[in-house]
């Protein structure tokens, strides 16, 4: 049987906390929500990882989801 291809992933971020000790948590994966420009989808996207809970002072990332995938592409 042949192999479907993938579908793929509507755009959307991967959403990072900075932890006290310096490393990265996973908070979670956010759909981009259309007509927002860069970098007010990606607060929203913050904000939503969140629950809106994302205080000033404290490190967030939110990455592009097809650029989270082209980063994990290495080889030795």
């Amino acid at each position: 049987m042949a192999e479907r291809p993938q579908q793929p992933a509507s755009a959307g971020f991967v959403v990072l906390q900075q932890t006290a000790t310096g490393h990265w948590r996973l908070l979670g994966e956010v759909q981009r929500k259309p007509g927002l420009a860069a970098q007010a989808a990606r607060t929203q996207a913050i904000l939503e990882a969140t629950g809106g809970k994302a205080k000033d002072g404290e490190i967030y990332a939110a990455v592009l989801r097809s650029e989270w995938r082209v980063a994990q592409k290495w080889g030795p």
